[in-house]
C-alpha cells in the first residue's frame, strides 16, 4: 500500500552545524555532564575540579594544520596558585609551509555525508552502486558525462603520465620490492618517469631453481611493453648486457651478453644462471610514448647451503635524442652530490655535458696523489657541502723548462676543460641561462726577489675554489642554492737552478662551502617568503 510505502522511509534530516570553533572542541570529553579527570577542556568541569589536576592530557586543541592561519586553544595549569587553577589561551598561529589553505568555504566538506537508507524503491538501485567489490565514492555531480566524446587531447590511451604503472600484454612492468618485510614481492609496478632502485630477498631452492620463474631471465623479458596505454602497438624488452657473478662475487661481462638467454640450470649442488640483478633503462619520447626497452642482468649461481638470495632491481628513463644529466637535487642541492657545471661554448646553449660527465666537471686533486707530475688526469669531483684539502709534491730540477712546467702544473691543478659556469640549483637545466652562476677568476703572484729576472718567472702552486650558497624557499623545506662561485690561484716565483740542484715544492688544491643565509629575524610571525624554485617537473604534463 502507498502509505506503508511512505511510512517505511526515513525522515529527511539535516546534517549537524560543524564544529570548527576550537575552543569548544575536546576530544577528552567521554562522561556525559561528568568531569573527565585531567581534561582541561570539559566544560563539565568546576574550578574546584580543576584544582583537582595534576596536568592537562590534552594541552593543545587545533584544526585543520593544512590552514594557513588557525586559532588554537591553549589549556595548562597554575599549580602555583592556591588553589591551583586552569589557564586558558585562544592563540592564532601561522602556517609556515607555503602550500596552505586559505578559507575552508567548501562546508560540506566539514562533516560526514548521511548515509542513503535503504527502501523499497532504491533497494535495486544502492545494489548495482555499492554490490560490486569496488565502487566509486564521488558524488553523482562529480561524473563526467560518459557518452560525451573526448577531445583528442584527454584520450588516456594517447600516452603515458608520470607515475602510470607502465603496461605490458598481460599486465604490468614488474619491478619486485619489498612491501612489508624484506621479501621479494611481485606486485609493485614500475611508474612511467618514476627511477626506482630496490633490493629484495627471494626464498630460493637447488632442487626447484629452474621452476621457480622470478629467478629466470624470461620471467623479466617475455612480455612486451605496450608502448602507449592500452594499444596494439608493442615494444620487445631487448637483453643489454649479461654479467655473470661467481660464488665469491667476482664479476666477468659476457661479451656474448646481448640477446643471450641464460636458462636456470641444476648441476650437482649448485643452481646456476640465477637472475641476481635486473636494470631496466626504458626510452621515451616527449608525447609519452615508450620506443625502447633493454634490460641488463646479473646472473649467478647458489649452493644447497643457500636459503635465499638477495636481488637487486633498477629502472631508468631517458628521452629520444637527449643525453641523460643525473641531478644533484630537485631543485636545491644535496649534501654529497656532485656540484653541476659546464661550459657555453656559444651564447646559448651550454653545452649538454654537465656535472656528471668527465667534460667540464668542476673537480680537485684526488687525496691519493703524491707526485704532481704523475697526477695528471686523476681527478675527484667536487661534492656539495664537502670541504676539501688536497695536494701533491713538485720536484723540480735544473734541466726543467719553466713555461712548459707552469702550463702543466695549471693542468694538474685545474684538470681538463675546467668549467665556466656552475648551477646554482642541483636540477638547473641547460637551457635556463639565468639558472647558471660565472666563475670569477682571481689571480694572486707571491713576488720573490730575485737576482735576475731573466731567469726566473710565475708557476702555480694553489688552487682555491669558495662556493657561496644559501637557504631559499620556505623556512620549513629550505633549499640549497649557489650564488657564487670564486676560484684563486696563487703563483710563486721560480729561480733558476744551478746544475746538478733539485727543489720540492708543494702544490694544494682545496674546495671551502660558505653558508651566506641571511639569519631568520627573531620572533618572526609572518608570512615566509614566496621566493621559491619549484622541482622543473611539477607541473608535468602541463607545460
Amino acid at each position: 500500500p502507498a502509505d506503508t510505502r511512505d511510512a517505511a522511509q526515513p525522515w529527511p534530516r539535516s546534517a549537524p552545524a560543524p564544529v570548527t570553533d576550537v575552543a569548544r572542541l575536546c576530544v577528552c570529553d567521554l562522561l556525559v555532564a561528568q568531569c573527565d579527570p585531567n581534561c582541561c577542556c570539559d566544560p563539565d568541569c568546576s574550578p574546584e575540579e580543576f584544582s583537582l589536576f595534576t596536568a592537562c592530557s590534552v594541552p593543545l586543541v587545533t584544526g585543520d594544520s593544512r590552514l594557513c592561519s588557525q586559532k588554537a586553544a591553549v589549556y595548562s595549569l597554575d599549580v602555583e596558585a592556591n588553589p591551583p587553577q586552569r589557564i586558558f589561551q585562544l592563540i592564532d598561529r601561522v602556517n609556515p609551509s607555503i602550500f596552505c589553505i586559505r578559507a575552508t568555504n567548501y562546508k560540506q566538506a566539514l562533516y560526514l555525508r548521511s548515509p542513503e537508507m535503504p527502501t523499497p524503491e532504491n533497494f535495486d538501485e544502492l545494489l548495482h552502486k555499492f554490490g560490486s567489490s569496488a565502487f566509486s565514492a564521488e558524488p553523482e555531480n562529480w561524473k563526467v558525462d560518459t557518452e560525451a566524446p573526448n577531445p583528442p587531447d584527454l584520450n588516456e590511451t594517447s600516452r603515458y603520465e608520470f607515475g602510470v604503472p607502465i603496461q605490458t600484454e598481460d599486465a604490468f612492468l614488474r619491478l619486485p620490492s619489498p612491501v612489508v618485510s624484506s621479501w621479494c614481492s611481485d606486485a609493485n609496478p614500475a611508474g612511467f618517469l618514476v627511477n626506482q632502485d630496490t633490493k629484495c630477498i627471494r626464498a630460493v631452492s637447488v632442487e626447484k631453481c629452474d621452476r621457480i620463474p622470478a629467478l629466470n631471465m624470461l620471467f623479466y623479458t617475455n612480455s612486451s611493453i605496450l608502448a602507449v596505454p592500452k594499444s596494439s602497438q608493442t615494444v620487445n624488452v631487448s637483453v643489454q648486457s649479461v654479467v655473470v657473478q661467481s660464488l665469491d662475487g667476482m664479476r666477468t661481462l659476457l661479451k656474448e651478453g646481448k640477446d643471450v638467454l641464460r636458462l636456470p640450470v641444476i648441476l650437482g649442488e649448485l643452481c646456476l644462471n640465477v637472475v641476481l640483478g635486473v636494470s631496466y633503462h626504458i626510452t621515451y619520447t616527449d608525447t609519452g610514448e615508450i620506443r625502447e626497452a633493454a634490460a641488463a642482468f646479473v646472473l649467478g649461481a647458489i649452493s644447497k647451503e643457500t636459503p635465499s638470495v638477495q636481488q637487486s632491481f633498477q629502472i631508468s628513463f631517458t628521452q629520444v635524442d637527449t643525453n641523460p644529466v643525473a641531478l644533484s637535487g630537485n631543485p636545491g642541492y644535496v649534501v654529497g652530490l656532485p656540484v653541476r657545471a659546464g661550459s657555453r661554448p656559444g651564447e646559448y646553449p651550454f653545452q649538454g655535458e654537465l656535472g656528471s660527465s668527465g667534460r667540464c666537471q668542476l673537480s680537485v686533486l684526488p687525496s691519493s696523489a703524491h707526485e704532481c707530475l704523475a697526477a695528471q688526469g686523476a681527478r675527484a669531483p667536487v661534492l656539495f657541502g664537502h670541504n676539501v684539502l688536497s695536494g701533491c709534491t713538485l720536484r723540480i730540477t735544473a734541466a726543467m723548462k719553466c713555461q712548459p712546467l707552469a702550463q702543466t702544473l695549471l693542468d694538474v691543478l685545474k684538470g681538463p676543460d675546467f668549467p665556466e659556469y656552475v648551477a646554482s640549483f642541483g636540477n638547473s637545466q641547460a637551457q635556463d641561462v639565468l639558472d647558471w652562476v660565472p666563475i670569477t677568476h682571481l689571480l694572486i703572484s707571491e713576488q720573490r726577489i730575485s737576482a735576475t729576472l731573466q731567469s726566473s718567472c710565475q708557476i702555480p702552486v694553489s688552487l682555491r675554489i669558495e662556493v657561496k650558497w644559501t637557504k631559499y624557499g620556505s623556512l620549513v623545506n629550505p633549499q640549497a642554492r649557489i650564488v657564487n662561485v670564486t676560484a684563486t690561484l696563487t703563483t710563486t716565483t721560480l729561480r733558476q737552478l744551478p746544475p746538478g740542484r733539485e727543489r720540492i715544492i708543494p702544490v694544494t688544491s682545496s674546495v671551502v662551502f660558505t653558508d651566506v643565509s641571511a639569519p631568520a629575524e627573531p620572533g618572526y610571525k609572518a608570512w615566509p617568503t614566496l621566493n621559491i624554485k619549484l622541482p622543473f617537473d611539477f607541473f608535468y604534463p602541463f607545460v
